[in-house]
Parts: structure tokens; sequence; C-alpha cells
């Protein structure tokens, strides 16, 4: 049954980070398809990529301060607005959902949570911040043990991560749903930058990563397989900055791969330009279990672009795509495996087979259609609720 007739108005509330594209999509997906968003937001996260990587005591104790007067402020506009069925909290949500249920729930509306990314597997599962069975882990996991609990609907961005957050937390399965990151296509159309789905042959084949440095990008992986084919005629360009950019430099230097070059950062807008100058882009290698459970916003990027990816063979990654004539997955943290790949793929043409899949997978990943699959999630829970 088709009840998104009912579904009008959403209120997008919390501090949300706008900078991440999975935020955008999500709000863009639901405008697309007639939603009428209202965005009550407190900017905490302006200018920080990597929320982990913020150092020293003053520009923690700046979020803190950003934090305390954000609440206030939102829970008083938040209590004028308009009627409305449904509120949205969006990434990076934790504190906000522990902080303005009550209000939502004395608005009498439907709140859904965009986990998107679990606080305690990043912290203390993958990143290994702090050790696991320490009061502040402790704290972490009955925080969002405690959100879950009050939220309607949560989402996740693979099946495999959503089935983690229901082991981990004992939540029922219909609770938490899969919605895809997505793309914002115009960002990544090729044709904007006169380029073919493969590039013409040069004198060197030239490979892409970009990316954080954290470790399920397996960032080893790729630096490994660069020294390998140091003498096949390909060059290698990695992208990026993050929590493991100290160990990465210290691989580099020790390597020392001549075909290896490695550039800080890019803006967001810029990254087609190497993509368009690229014959085969990479996803992530990194051996965790979040790395399993993980499709990252690149993989969603490359295929818009219609570039050849090379990933880890992961069940993630097996919910979007499997091995086909412009896709290679490899065995996780196989640098042999990664160098093998690049020395001997894509194929000199993509076939009319593959062409049709990815117009598919292209079409699945965009916002509109993301937007659909989330609203016939929402549109589902007010229909049930009418009921009883």
């Amino acid at each position: 049954m088709d009840n998104s007739n009912s579904l009008q108005r959403i209120v997008a509330l919390g501090t949300y980070d706008k900078s991440k594209p999975r935020t955008r999509i999500l709000l863009r997906g639901l405008r697309e398809n007639n939603i009428e968003i209202i965005e009550c937001h407190y900017n905490i996260w302006g200018g920080i990529e990597d929320k982990s990587q913020v150092k020293g005591l003053w520009n923690k104790l700046i979020i803190l301060f950003k934090f305390i007067i954000a609440y206030p402020v939102l829970i008083w506009k938040y209590m004028q607005l308009p009627k409305h069925d449904v509120v949205l909290i969006g990434y990076l949500g934790l504190f906000d959902v522990l902080v303005l249920w009550p209000f939502i729930r004395f608005r009498g509306a439907i709140l859904i949570w965009d986990i998107f990314i679990s606080l305690y597997n990043t912290v203390v599962e993958d990143r290994k911040l702090i050790t696991k069975y320490n009061i502040a882990s402790l704290t972490l996991w009955l925080m969002e043990w405690f959100a879950l609990k009050t939220v309607d609907l949560a989402l996740m961005d693979t099946q495999a991560h959503a089935d983690y957050i229901c082991k981990t937390y004992r939540c029922d399965p219909k609770k938490i749903q899969r919605v895809f990151v997505g793309v914002e296509p115009e960002k990544f159309n090729l044709s904007s930058q006169n380029s073919s789905v493969i590039p013409l042959k040069t004198k060197s084949k030239k490979i892409l990563f970009y990316g954080q440095f954290i470790p399920l990008h397996g960032i080893e992986t790729i630096i490994d397989a660069a020294k390998l084919t140091e003498n096949n005629g390909i060059e290698w360009l990695i992208i990026g900055k993050g929590q493991e950019e100290g160990k990465i430099k210290s691989l580099i230097d020790d390597l020392k791969p001549r075909n290896l070059q490695w550039i800080e950062w890019v803006q967001y807008e810029e990254l087609i330009k190497y993509l368009s100058e690229c014959h085969i882009a990479l996803g992530i290698f990194g051996s965790t279990d979040k790395a399993q459970r993980v499709i990252p916003n690149k993989v969603f990027q490359i295929l818009m672009a219609g570039r050849p990816l090379i990933t880890a063979d992961t069940p993630a990654i097996r919910e979007l795509v499997e091995n086909e004539n412009g896709i290679r997955l490899i065995p996780v943290a196989s640098s042999t495996a990664l160098a093998e790949a690049v020395c001997i793929f894509p194929e000199e043409k993509t076939n009319d087979d593959y062409k049709k899949k990815l117009e598919h997978i292209r079409y699945i990943i965009t916002p509109e259609t993301i937007g659909k699959q989330l609203i016939s999630n929402i549109s589902n829970i007010l229909f049930n609720r009418k009921l009883n």
C-alpha cells in the first residue's frame, strides 16, 4: 500500500553535520519527493572533517560550549514550529536524540534517527581510541542503547550495518532499516569533464584513492601494492589525511615507492577532476569488522562517475554490486591481490550488459530514489499508528 500521500512535512532537527554528503542526500531526496522540510538546525561541526581528530583542550572546550548553547536554542525554536508528524535527527545525532526526544514526544511526532555511524563502534571497536572495558566505553554503549529505545525508526547505510546494530543493542530488526548513502549525481558527472567511461590509453595506468586515513580504509594495503607495481607502468595517487597519517607516512618513508604520489587533501568539488584523470578508482581494503559492514561515500561516487572500481569483497559491498565487467572485488587486506588486479583490469571495453547494470545502480543511489525508500519506511509507521 502506498501511504506516501499522508506524509507532507518533516522537521530536520538537531546539530546534524551538513558537510556530510549523507545528510545532504537524505534531505534532498525527501525534497525531490515533494516533502516539505523544516530545518531546525544548530551548526556544531562546520569546518571539522574528522571529529575524532579534534585536538587540544581549547578546541574541545569550544565544541562543548557550542553543545551547551545549542540545545536551549534548538528546544526553543522547535517548540515554536508548526504542526508536524515526523522529526528526522541526522548524523551525528546521538546527543540530539538523548536531549531532544522528550520534546519530540510532547509534540506527538514520530522520531527517526539516522545513526549512520555508531559512535561506540567507531571510537571503541574500530579506531580503538578508548579501550573496551572502561567506564567511558560502557557509558557510550549505554547512551546508544537508550537512544535506540526512544526512537521509532533508526537508519543505517547497509543491511550488514543494521544487523550489527540489532545484535549489539538487541533491537527489533524492523526498527532498523537500511538506506544507502547514495551520491550527489551532478557532482560526479564525468560528461562535464569531457571524459569517456575509461580514459584513452596513456603511457601509464593511473590509480586513485581518496579518503580519510582511518583503519577501515586499509591504506597500508594500497602502499604495499604500489611498491609491488613499481616496474609495471602504474602510477598511484592517494588523497587524504587523518588518524593514521603518521603511520602511513612512516610506511611510505620505509618503502619509498617511486610510483606513488600523496596529496593531503582536495576540495569536495575537485574530486571529479581526479576521477576523470584515473583509469581505476579504489574503495576500501581494511580488515576491521567495520570494513565488512560499510560502503563508503567514495564507492557511490566512483560508480556514478562510471569509473572502474576495485574494492574489498565484503558482505556490505555485495548488497550493491557483484564482480562485473567494470568492478573487481578482491580479498580483504591483500596487497598482492590489489597489485594483480590493477595490472590486468579494466578490460578494454565495457560490455552492454554491464552498462545496463551500471545504469540501474546509478538509479538506486540517486537522492530521489533514496528519498522514496525513506518515505516508504516512514509512511508505514504513520499507517500503523493510525491503525492503532
